[in-house]
């Protein structure tokens, strides 16, 4: 037998932990929240607090609420847009035909005058 100890596993202070050692627990209440896709939720809140009215599902990220039959919608997502985008916004073609003949004509006369141009 290598060690030499007795009792393996344990240390000193070790022992059944109870309710007499650690003390009542706190009440608790216990709400079920619902998401679109089906998911319960059941969080434990401290009996004295009121309970949200929504609260994110952890399965899925989505909003959950109090009521099974309606759900709260998942949020609306709007798609990444490029910096492209936003500029066709804030100019009309005819703004941006422009602005594109005004800076080839710049260029050309750099070029014109001898200027390197990478």
């Amino acid at each position: 037998m290598a060690g030499g100890s007795a009792i393996r596993g344990s240390r000193v202070g070790a022992g059944p932990m109870g309710e007499a050692e650690r003390g009542d627990t706190a009440p608790r209440l216990y709400v079920s929240y619902f998401c679109s896709n089906q998911h319960e939720t059941r969080p434990a809140f401290s009996a004295d607090v009121q309970a949200p009215e929504t609260w994110d599902c952890p399965r899925c990220g989505l909003p959950a609420n109090l009521d099974q039959e309606n759900p709260p919608p998942p949020p609306k997502i709007t798609p990444y847009k490029t910096h492209l985008a936003y500029v066709k916004e804030r100019r009309s073609d005819k703004e941006a035909e422009a602005i594109l003949t005004e800076a080839l004509e710049a260029l050309q006369a750099r070029r014109a005058a001898g200027e390197v141009i990478y």
